[in-house]
């Protein structure tokens, strides 16, 4: 909303300067986005008078005239049509800045004349579309004066931001009321005394819908005699100044009453009315020739205004061209409504009608003021246009708005940490226009007409708040508990975290997919039950919560196949759903390997997902959750989706840390994805919080000594599996053995029925000395004992 500092201080008697002001609307939640000074750039720019003006010698369009400047009197050349002796114009000299074309003036030859300086039109100084002729000015400035004061431009225009509650500043008497409220100064009375009518209204209005909320007030009344002619200067040049066009008296009154007091209006001609009015909803079929020149079809939830031949105007958005007022009327009906905010904003989006009156019925009107809104217009009227008023014509009632708040004066301290004495609180909630009572230890509120947006106590802590200065809140630093600030993360925040990058720097890319899915598909994944099933689902295709994130990743995976992207690597970090309580939902990191993890080329053949990679994939996964491989057992069990043969389970005592594995076969054909494809799901509700003490990752300690690689190979029983070899490994000296890595599976010829070798690396990292002879082979020895002792196996010869 815009408004000048000279409009805003008609309704304001302040000597505030326009800093103080800018900074008072800004503390009171009210944000000036801009503040224009229009005269800036037309300060060069004076007054000037044409003492003489005579024909050209040489050219039949073009006029010599003499102007005197205030200082000085020059010759200009001008070629406007309204160029005369006696005229007061505006004088551009030598070296100023035309705003239109961007360029200083210069002293010139015109057809062999000496120009200098310029008389300038609306359209060059950008003021107006009319380039026809130069600007004339009314008598009273004199030469030299200033162009900018004498034409009003020295008035800066702010253009303030209002949030969608605060409906009472969407005009400049709102704006001024709440500066007043806030000590700038004193609110101007309104001058809103009853008009007598001199006859009864001839039209009546009738509320017939849609329904009992579309139009609860209605008022109207007749202006005969008057005539529609131009509006007054004060008037076209405050409208201007917004950037609004002046059309005429009537249209500029409704504008102006609609910026200036909040209170939008509407004038039809009377003469093309037949018979009474109606407010009622469209009726199917019925369309409306917008003021903007627009047809709009209409539905049956739309609040119309109309007579016995249809469509006026659409009620709180936009009138109609058949009942339009122009120059030659000489009736008219003026109304004053209160329409529904929710309606009004319904048809304006449908009809998408940008207007100022929808702009603030959908926000909300004072109810009381429709009444006096309208005694003010119907003065103007009279005023600037003549003519006789008939009574006020009321159809409906002033809607119940009075609400009493029950409000604790130490509230506003408690919520808003300032205090503020009670004897300041009621002063300001008055001055906000609340009646205020004292009932015990509370005061009794009841907010005025206009601030429908004060609900509840809380409100009105704001609002106390808001007027006694933002500022004067205390500013108090956190309370720190150390020198060393606390974790912004939780331990199971920083887990979760290390554990997303972990798996993206192993190639899988993060997904996003929904928390529900098909039922066909949970059932596939365990889920599927009662209590997990949607009430209302976005789709009937996700009508369940998931038991898991693997069939939405590999429902992922088949739609990146069948746009020939044939192998995913993608991972996810969400909740599982094992009931319909808050102890039901896990934490999970998942994801699935399909198709090729690694492209044929011509060094080594392609090979495809397996078992093995999901399971990389979740023991790393665990890893950045801060869990040591050694202290995970494996079970070659996994739950049913997973492949019976080809999948594992990943265990910490009796906590289930992950599963990993080959999708089943069925499962797969179940939901149309092209095998093979394996899957992990880590649980990292499941993982343990590290200890309260050497929580911190122990420090990288460099060994200056060399290290030692040595092959073992052992005969065991084909059901032994590697892990029980690998551990036993590990264990036979922690200190000492850096790495045990199995790199041979053999079963053959050489071999006995049931048996099957596995070969091991095992590095040795010395810390105090080098190794000797004697202390690789004792390691050595000791190793083998221990292997063959875990396994049942013996060293393979």
């Amino acid at each position: 909303m815009k408004t000048t500092l000279g409009w805003l201080k008609a309704h304001l008697d302040t000597n505030a300067a326009l800093d103080a002001i800018v900074g008072k609307l800004v503390m009171l939640g009210i944000e000036v986005e801009s503040v224009e000074d229009r005269g800036k750039h037309l300060a060069p720019f004076v007054v000037a008078r044409v003492v003489e003006a005579k024909r050209h010698p040489d050219a039949d369009k073009l006029q010599l005239c003499l102007v005197d400047t205030g200082r000085a009197t020059v010759e200009v050349v001008c070629g406007a049509p309204n160029a005369r002796a006696g005229m007061l114009g505006v004088f551009a000299p030598v070296g100023a800045v035309i705003p239109r074309s961007g360029q200083a003036l210069k002293a010139s030859k015109i057809r062999g004349v000496l120009s200098n300086g310029m008389l300038c039109s609306g359209y060059e100084l950008m003021l107006s579309d009319d380039h026809t002729g130069i600007i004339e000015l009314p008598e009273g400035p004199q030469p030299g004066d200033s162009f900018v004061k004498a034409a009003g431009l020295d008035d800066p225009v702010l253009d303030v931001k209002v949030t969608p509650n605060r409906a009472d500043c969407l005009s400049v008497h709102g704006l001024a009321r709440d500066l007043a409220a806030a000590g700038m100064g004193k609110l101007e009375p309104l001058d809103a005394a009853p008009v007598a009518g001199a006859f009864a209204c001839p039209i009546a209005v009738h509320l017939a819908g849609p329904d009992g909320k579309a139009c609860p007030l209605f008022l109207g009344r007749v202006v005969r005699g008057l005539k529609n002619g131009s509006s007054p200067a004060w008037l076209q040049e405050r409208l201007a100044s917004i950037g609004l066009r002046p059309i005429s008296a009537l249209v500029d009154i409704t504008n102006f009453l609609t910026v200036d007091l909040g209170r939008p209006l509407h004038v039809f001609d009377a003469d093309k009315l037949d018979g009474d009015l109606a407010v009622r909803g469209a009726r199917d079929g019925e369309s409306l020739l917008a003021l903007n020149g627009k047809v709009y079809e209409l539905e049956p939830d739309m609040t119309v205004i109309a007579d016995a031949n249809g469509v006026l105007s659409l009620g709180g958005v936009i009138g109609g061209e058949s009942s339009g007022c122009t120059e030659s009327t000489t009736n008219v009906f003026v109304e004053a409504a209160l329409f529904d905010p929710v309606r009004t904003a319904a048809t304006g989006r449908k009809l998408d009608i940008q207007s100022d009156a929808r702009y603030r019925f959908e926000r909300g009107l004072d109810p009381e003021f429709v009444r006096p809104g309208l005694e003010i217009a119907t003065r103007l009227i009279l005023d600037l246009c003549g003519g006789t008023a008939s009574e006020i014509r009321v159809s409906g009632a002033v809607p119940d708005w009075r609400r009493t708040i029950r409000f604790r004066p130490d509230r506003v301290r408690s919520l808003g940490g300032v205090e503020v004495a009670a004897s300041e609180q009621r002063r300001i909630l008055q001055a906000l226009g609340c009646t205020v009572g004292e009932v015990g230890d509370h005061f009794t509120v009841e907010p005025p007409s206009w601030r429908a947006d004060i609900e509840g106590e809380a409100c009105l802590v704001e609002e106390v708040l808001r007027i006694h200065g933002y500022d004067a809140i205390p500013a108090e630093s956190l309370p720190r508990d150390g020198a060393v600030p606390a974790p912004a993360l939780t331990p199971a925040q920083g887990r979760a975290g290390m554990v997303r990058r972990t798996l993206a720097a192993r190639d899988l890319v993060e997904a996003v997919s929904f928390s529900f899915l098909a039922l066909k598909d949970a059932v596939l994944f365990g889920g599927g039950t009662s209590n997990l099933k949607l009430l209302n689902p976005i789709s009937a295709e996700l009508d369940v919560m998931r038991p898991s994130m693997l069939p939405n990743l590999l429902d992922a995976a088949r739609r990146n196949a069948d746009r020939g992207l044939a192998d995913a690597a993608l991972f996810e970090l969400g909740p599982h759903y094992r009931d319909d309580t808050p102890e039901g939902q896990d934490l999970v990191a998942a994801g699935i390997r399909a198709g090729a993890v690694r492209r044929k080329s011509w060094d080594e053949p392609a090979r495809a997902a397996s078992a093995f990679d999901a399971k990389a994939d979740a023991l790393a996964a665990l890893a950045a959750a801060r869990v040591a491989a050694e202290t995970v057992q494996l079970e070659a069990s996994a739950p049913a989706w997973y492949h019976p043969g080809r999948s594992g389970t990943l265990r910490q005592g009796p906590r289930t840390l992950a599963t990993f594995g080959e999708i089943h076969p069925a499962v797969l054909r179940a939901m149309a994805v092209e095998g093979p494809a394996a899957g992990f799901e880590v649980f990292l509700d499941a993982v343990p919080e590290p200890r309260a003490k050497g929580t911190a990752r122990p420090l990288l300690k460099l060994s200056p000594f060399q290290p030692v690689s040595r092959d073992f190979a052992f005969v065991v029983d084909e059901a032994v599996p590697a892990e029980t070899l690998l551990r036993a490994a590990r264990g036979v000296d922690k200190r000492l053995v850096a790495e045990v890595r199995l790199f041979d599976l053999y079963q053959g010829k050489s071999l006995p029925a049931g048996k099957k070798s596995l070969a091991i690396g095992v590095t040795l990292q010395p810390v105090e000395a080098t190794l000797t002879d004697a202390e690789i082979e004792g390691f050595s020895k000791k190793l083998i004992v221990a292997v063959e002792k875990a396994t049942g196996g013996t060293l393979r010869q």
